[in-house]
């Protein structure tokens, strides 16, 4: 049976997820561990806590991957002196590698309010609040009769890809001309003649992280020594990546039976909910963790209820009667994303064990 590194590990979650996507105060990515190690099992969970670490041990497992980074600011020194510190020493002195898939996994349309909203049965499901200045478009110019074997790369190295499209460019014929100089090495003509070839004009998006890749490709298929092309930063809004979500629930619902129903599906107790001039509910935005900053999303989005949490006292008067808030806690909000990451790894790994963590790691509790 061949074994699968850390790394292979890394690799495809970095691609289910990419790191680029996370917010600049994240902390996702490999904290503890060697790439280079064969994993042997891996257990996951919403949070890393040092009882977390215990409960891979027990399972045999020695990597752990965690919705929260257990580590969001620098560690000075490593003394044992609070829970962060002790977590990562434990799991250092046991082996365990730890990863953190968090605001990154909350971006893509697949992540974690993508499970929220099929819990809920919700459909026409679409990112709620898209981010801007993620996409580029390439655009450059490659004689016809290579236009094709270029423009593969460029498809195989990932760009356009538009939605659940992929493939997409668009082409225009015209005639290129240049003059090769002293020292040259042209694909076409010769030194110090002009030269008239028909060309493809060709334009492709792409996820600006990928940039090196898809200029690498670029160069390396291209079969001009100098290759003619302009780079563009888009305004345009990436319609898979953004926070929150919003759907739409297949008949709509009076707002006790859809409390009622938000409590089955949610597995939860207890929820904080504001009034609503709206008889009913049927569109509904959501946004695992703490989702307040999504509010004037979904009033925009003409949403009829919004699923959270951490709402501040102050901030559920901002929702004016015209959409019903509910915050159900960060935890419950968020503790199947561990479903969410099995159903992802078993498909791609079938040769080491994964486990969902059993140990309840919410700091909340309630008294009834």
């Amino acid at each position: 049976m061949n074994l699968t590194s850390i790394q292979q590990l890394v690799d495809f979650l970095s691609t289910l997820a990419p790191q680029a996507y996370q917010e600049g105060y994240d902390n996702a990515g490999l904290i503890v561990g060697y790439p280079a190690t064969e994993i042997t099992g891996v257990l996951l969970a919403l949070d890393c806590t040092e009882n977390v670490v215990a409960e891979a041990v027990r399972r045999g497992c020695n990597v752990v991957v965690a919705h929260h980074p257990i580590v969001f600011r620098g560690l000075k020194k490593l003394n044992g002196k609070n829970y962060v510190e002790r977590t990562v020493m434990e799991a250092i002195r046991a082996n365990v590698a730890l990863y953190a898939i968090h605001t990154n996994l909350d971006h893509v349309a697949h992540g974690v309010n993508a499970m929220i909203a099929e819990r809920l049965g919700l459909g026409r499901v679409r990112v709620l609040a898209p981010k801007r200045q993620l996409l580029m478009k390439l655009t450059y110019f490659v004689p016809s009769a290579e236009a094709q074997p270029v423009l593969d790369a460029l498809f195989a190295a990932g760009a356009g890809q538009i939605g659940k499209y992929s493939e997409c460019s668009f082409q225009s014929t015209g005639e290129g001309t240049f003059k090769p100089g002293d020292g040259t090495n042209p694909y076409l003509g010769e030194s110090g003649k002009l030269e008239r070839v028909a060309e493809q004009r060709v334009e492709v998006l792409f996820p600006a992280f990928l940039e090196t890749k898809i200029m690498r490709a670029l160069r390396q298929a291209h079969p001009y020594e100098e290759v003619a092309y302009y780079l563009h930063l888009l305004e345009n809004e990436h319609q898979e990546v953004g926070a929150g979500a919003i759907g739409e629930l297949p008949e709509p619902m009076t707002k006790l039976e859809f409390l009622g129903y938000l409590k089955e599906k949610m597995n939860v107790n207890v929820i904080k909910y504001t009034s609503t001039g709206k008889p009913t509910v049927q569109r509904v935005a959501v946004c695992g963790g703490a989702g307040s900053f999504l509010l004037p999303n979904a009033l925009g989005a003409q949403a009829d209820a919004f699923i959270t949490a951490d709402f501040k006292y102050h901030e559920f008067f901002d929702a004016e009667n015209k959409i019903m808030i509910c915050d159900i806690g960060h935890y419950e909000s968020e503790v199947f994303t561990k479903q969410l990451l099995f159903n992802h790894i078993s498909k791609k790994f079938d040769n080491f064990a994964l486990y969902l963590s059993e140990v309840n790691t919410n700091p909340v509790s309630y008294f009834y």
